[in-house]
């Protein structure tokens, strides 16, 4: 018997408000400067009352921070970053052996948003930890769950916004850990899967900084137990390769791959695919693949707000724009999607909308 699904099901793809409430940690929310109010208290004080009702603006209030801004926000850190470390050597006692001076760094997987699929290393180490940097797809719900002591700085991307890029991001961790904090890199799903994290290790240990990395359930194994997906099934998929649908700045196409990844016998997971699946979707077809070969989009896969649309793959970009599904989705490809109990359910009837709770 199938457990029970917080999902959403688009049988005959009509459009779907998606909801107003993100699971996600989104660029201009309350929440994100409500964990931020310890190095920007006056900018988070602003931010918060223009969330709250633009009406309300004083004629003295400070300017919102812009892209010129943004470069000076290094430095405004690092003063508040030295005054905790006091603090926590204080709490910490005289027989904390801080001779080197220096910190480690962790990066941690966070899973696919579900806070209860967090391992227990990862629960760990964010309660203990002085210092996160969390990007945008680290769920609300895990964030909850940081120490009291700990202070949170938010370092996510999306399409057309970074509020810090790599090099930024390096530099901050690079920083911090000199100044002598334990700082935990929080990241979505595992962080060596598409995070990242393989820079980040790398820069450090090049530094002379000691990364320990906590693996995370990557979205790929969250998403597809979640829909009672195997990603490989005996007879019918004999292997399973993870696809990305961004490519670096100046980088190869990832749309290469098609001619290699046309393989009936194996499972294709595309992670940040919304935008390039039309064009993968032909050109998988042209190598080879069946053009009805059955996929799902998942929104938000494994949170309340998690949304799916079942298709074949020659239809499937259409169904997701019709729905509206946002970032971030997956998509999975391949003759294992017809083993989901929710399958069937997605091929009956004139029902438009199941809501399993």
């Amino acid at each position: 018997k199938p457990r029970n699904f917080h999902t959403q099901i688009c049988i005959n793809y009509r459009h779907i408000q998606c909801s107003s409430s993100s699971p996600f940690t989104e660029k201009n929310s309350v929440e994100r400067y409500q964990r931020e109010n310890w190095v920007y208290p006056v900018i988070s004080q602003f931010s918060l009352s223009q969330s709250q009702d633009h009406s309300s603006q004083s004629s003295s209030s400070p300017p919102p921070r812009s892209e010129s801004r943004r470069e000076h926000d290094i430095d405004l850190q690092i003063p508040e970053l030295k005054k905790l470390l006091e603090v926590l050597r204080e709490k910490r006692g005289p027989n904390v052996d801080d001779s080197s001076g220096v910190g480690n760094v962790f990066l941690v997987g966070t899973g696919p948003g579900d806070p209860d699929l967090l391992t227990l290393k990862a629960l760990k180490i964010i309660q203990s930890a002085d210092l996160l940097l969390y990007d945008r797809l680290v769920s609300n719900d895990v964030l909850d769950l940081v120490g009291d002591n700990a202070r949170l700085l938010y370092v996510g991307k999306t399409a057309g916004y970074h509020s810090r890029t790599q090099e930024e991001i390096h530099q901050l961790l690079l920083s911090f850990a000199e100044a002598g904090a334990n700082v935990v890199r929080l990241k979505g799903g595992d962080p060596l899967i598409f995070g990242r994290g393989g820079e980040e290790m790398d820069f450090l240990q090049q530094k002379g900084i000691q990364v320990k990395v906590v693996p995370g359930i990557t979205a790929a194994s969250g998403i597809s137990a979640e829909l009672g997906i195997p990603l490989t099934h005996r007879g019918i998929a004999t292997s399973v390769r993870y696809l990305t649908g961004h490519s670096r700045n100046g980088g190869t196409d990832p749309l290469y791959v098609a001619e290699n990844a046309a393989d009936p016998d194996c499972t294709l997971v595309v992670y940040m695919g919304l935008a390039t699946l039309p064009a993968l979707a032909q050109k998988l077809v042209q190598h080879g693949l069946p053009s009805d070969t059955p996929a799902v989009a998942v929104e938000r896969g494994t949170t309340a707000q998690q949304r799916l649309v079942f298709a074949k793959l020659e239809d499937l970009a259409d169904k997701i724009k019709c729905t509206g599904l946002v970032s971030p989705t997956l998509i999975i490809i391949g003759k294992v999607v017809t083993l989901s109990p929710l399958w069937m359910q997605s091929c009956e009837g004139p029902t438009e909308l199941v809501e399993a709770q």
